[in-house]
C-alpha cells in the first residue's frame, strides 16, 4: 500500500494557540507501530461537555520532539465528507480536490485553517445531524485515531464563560489534553459626579435632579468564529430611582478595539452627561433596544449586531467597547445617608458559543454583576437667638444652591423665581435630599425683638470618600461648615444628616457683642462667650488709661 505522511504546522499552530499544546511537524518515518485508538482529555472550565466531530481517520504515531506523524489520511466518512467538502470548496479550496489528503494539505497551505473555517466546519456538520462522540471535560475518552473537532456543547456551557472557535486535536500516539482558552466579555457601571465632573463608582445628588448613569462592556479581541455579535445589558435600579426618563434618554456608543477606555461621550460638571461621541466612537442608538419592564426596576438595553455596526469581523477581531449612557434621578422615596444608599446593579448577556442562537434568550449567558451608587443628604437650618440659644420662628430666609436655584416653600428648588422659605415654631427650615456642595443663606427679615445679618452667608457640605474602585469599599465621610452668624453644629454620615444655626442678636444689641466676619463655624457657643469677654476687657482698658491720664489731682 502507498503510504502518504502528511505535515500540518497550521492545524497545530491553530491548536497550540487556542489549547496551549505542542505544534506538530511531523517526520518522514514513523517511529513507533501505530494504534487504532489514542486518548483524548478536554480541560478546563469552559463546559462541562464536549462534541467530538472526526473529520480524518489516519494512523497516528509519536515522533522526535513530541511531534506525531499521521499517514493514509482518509475521509472519516462519506457523510463527513459530503458536509465539508462544500465548506472547503466555498472557502477557496479547488473543486478538483476531494480526498481526504487533498483537503488535508490545503488547510496545510497558506494558513487556510481559520478559527472562522472550523466554525463554519462544526456548524454544518451540526445542521447535517452528523454523529459525534460526547465528550466530558476532566475525563479520558478513547477515540479512534485522526483528525478531530472539537465543540463545546451549547447546553453545557458555564456562567461567564464563552464557547471558542472549535479546536482541532490530533489523536493517536500518547494521551492528548486540549484545553480551551475562553475569551468572555467584562461590564461594569458608573455614575456621574457633577463636582469632580468624572464617572464614579460612587457619587451624591439632589433628589429629581438629573442623574447620569454609565454601563460599559469590553468584548475581548480574538473572537473570529462569530457570525454574529450582540449584547444586552441588564440593569436593575433600586426603589430610589425614577425610570421615568430611561427609555428616552438612553444613548449607546460602540469603539472598535478592547483597549482605549470608555469615555465615549462628555461629562460635566453641570452633572449632564454629552450626547455627540468623542472621536472613535460611533452612535449606534438607533440599532439598538431599550425595554423597560412594568416594575420599573429593571430595563434591559440590546444592541445590533456588532461585527456589522464596525464593519465586518477584521475590525471585530480586535474587540469592541460598547457604552450605554441614561438618567434616572433619585426620587422622593431614595434612602438618605450612606447607610444603605441607592444601588443600581447591572450585568452583562453576551452569545453563549459562536453556534448560538442569537435570536431569543437562550443562546446567551451572563457575566457577574457590577454596580454603582447614588447618595444624598438632609440639612436642617435652626434660627437661634444669642441669648440663650433657643430656636426662633418667623425668620423669612432665601436659600440658594450652588446652581443658582431658590429653595421654595414645598422643599422644591426654583430656577426662575426668588421663593422664601420661613422658620417654624421649632426655628427649623429643613433642605431634604441634597447634593454636597455650597448653600448660600440671606436673611430677608428677621423675629420680632431680633436683628438679621446683612448680606449672604454659606453653608458648605462635603462629601468625601465617593471616588472609589468598589462601591463596597465606599466610605464616604460627611461634614459641614458654615460662615458667622451661622454655625455648623453636627453631621452624620450614616444617615445623611447635617444640622447647622443661624444666630440673631437681640434689637438693641450693642455691634461690638455681636458675632461678625465670616469665620467657619464650629458650633461651640464658647466662641461667642470669648469674644464677649475681649470686648469687655479692651473697655477696662480704656478706662484704666482715662484714669491714669488724670493723676492724682482733681482740680479745674
Amino acid at each position: 500500500m502507498n503510504k502518504k505522511v502528511c505535515s500540518f504546522p497550521i492545524l497545530f499552530a491553530l491548536l497550540a494557540l487556542l489549547i496551549g499544546t505542542c505544534a506538530v511537524v511531523f517526520p518522514a518515518s514513523a517511529q513507533a507501530a501505530p494504534t487504532s485508538t489514542g486518548s483524548i482529555t478536554v480541560s478546563g472550565t469552559v463546559a462541562s461537555s464536549y462534541d467530538a466531530h472526526q473529520i480524518f481517520s489516519a494512523n497516528v504515531v509519536d515522533g522526535d520532539s513530541d511531534a506525531k506523524i499521521a499517514t493514509e489520511l482518509a475521509w472519516a466518512s462519506d457523510a463527513v465528507r459530503d458536509v465539508a467538502l462544500p465548506v472547503l470548496h466555498s472557502a477557496g479550496m479547488s473543486n478538483s480536490q476531494t480526498t481526504a489528503q487533498e483537503a488535508a494539505e490545503w488547510l496545510n497551505t497558506d494558513s487556510h485553517l481559520t478559527s472562522a473555517l472550523s466554525a463554519q466546519l462544526a456548524r454544518s456538520l451540526q445542521s447535517s445531524g452528523a454523529e459525534f462522540v460526547a465528550l466530558n471535560a476532566g475525563t479520558a475518552a478513547e477515540l479512534s485515531c485522526g483528525y478531530w473537532l472539537i465543540v463545546a456543547d451549547d447546553a453545557a456551557i458555564s456562567q461567564n464563560e464563552a464557547g471558542t472557535a472549535p479546536i482541532m486535536a490530533l489523536v493517536g500516539g500518547s494521551a492528548v489534553t486540549v484545553k480551551p482558552k475562553a475569551a468572555t466579555p467584562k461590564v461594569a457601571k458608573h455614575v456621574l459626579e457633577d463636582s469632580a465632573a468624572a464617572w464614579q463608582k460612587a457619587a451624591d445628588a439632589t433628589v429629581a435632579d438629573d442623574l447620569y448613569w454609565r454601563l460599559s462592556a469590553m468584548v475581548p479581541a480574538g473572537l473570529t468564529a462569530y457570525d454574529t455579535y450582540a449584547v444586552r445589558f441588564v440593569d436593575t435600579m433600586s426603589a430610589g430611582l425614577d425610570p421615568s426618563k430611561v427609555a428616552a434618554s438612553m444613548r449607546v456608543y460602540v469603539a472598535a478595539g478592547a483597549d482605549g477606555g470608555f469615555d465615549a461621550v462628555s461629562a460635566g460638571k453641570d452633572g449632564r452627561a454629552g450626547t455627540e461621541p468623542a472621536k472613535g466612537w460611533t452612535d449606534i442608538t438607533a440599532q439598538c433596544a431599550t425595554k423597560v419592564a412594568a416594575d420599573g426596576r429593571t430595563f434591559t438595553v440590546r444592541t445590533g449586531d456588532l461585527i456589522a455596526v464596525l464593519g465586518g469581523a477584521g475590525a471585530f477581531t480586535a474587540g469592541a467597547r460598547v457604552v450605554a449612557v441614561y438618567n434616572a434621578p433619585l426620587n422622593s422615596a431614595c434612602n438618605h445617608g450612606i447607610a444603605k444608599g441607592n444601588p443600581n446593579e447591572v450585568y452583562l448577556r453576551y452569545p453563549r458559543s459562536p453556534f448560538a442562537d442569537q435570536s431569543g434568550d437562550a443562546g446567551f449567558t451572563r457575566t457577574p454583576s457590577d454596580d454603582a451608587c447614588a447618595y444624598t443628604w438632609d440639612l436642617a437650618l435652626t434660627k437661634r437667638g444669642s441669648d440663650g440659644d433657643k430656636p426662633l420662628a418667623g425668620a423669612v430666609l432665601s436659600i440658594a444652591d450652588d446652581r443658582g436655584r431658590t429653595l421654595a416653600a414645598d422643599g422644591t428648588w426654583d430656577a426662575e423665581g426668588k421663593p422664601t422659605v420661613t422658620t417654624g415654631e421649632d426655628g427649623r427650615v429643613t433642605v431634604s435630599g441634597v447634593d454636597s456642595g455650597k448653600l448660600e443663606v440671606r436673611e430677608l427679615k428677621a423675629p420680632k425683638g431680633y436683628t438679621a445679618f446683612e448680606g449672604t452667608r454659606s453653608v458648605t457640605v462635603k462629601a468625601e470618600g465617593l471616588d472609589v474602585d468598589q462601591v463596597a469599599a465606599a466610605k464616604p465621610k460627611l461634614t459641614i461648615t458654615a460662615e458667622s452668624p451661622l454655625r455648623a453644629d453636627s453631621a452624620d454620615g450614616s444617615t445623611g444628616s447635617l444640622e447647622a444655626s443661624l444666630i440673631n442678636t437681640p434689637t438693641g444689641t450693642p455691634p461690638s457683642i455681636t458675632t461678625g466676619g465670616f469665620m467657619p463655624s464650629t458650633g461651640d457657643m464658647a466662641m461667642y462667650a470669648a469674644a464677649a469677654a475681649a470686648v469687655a476687657g479692651a473697655a477696662l482698658i480704656v478706662v484704666a488709661l482715662l484714669v491714669k491720664r488724670g493723676g492724682g489731682s482733681h482740680k479745674e
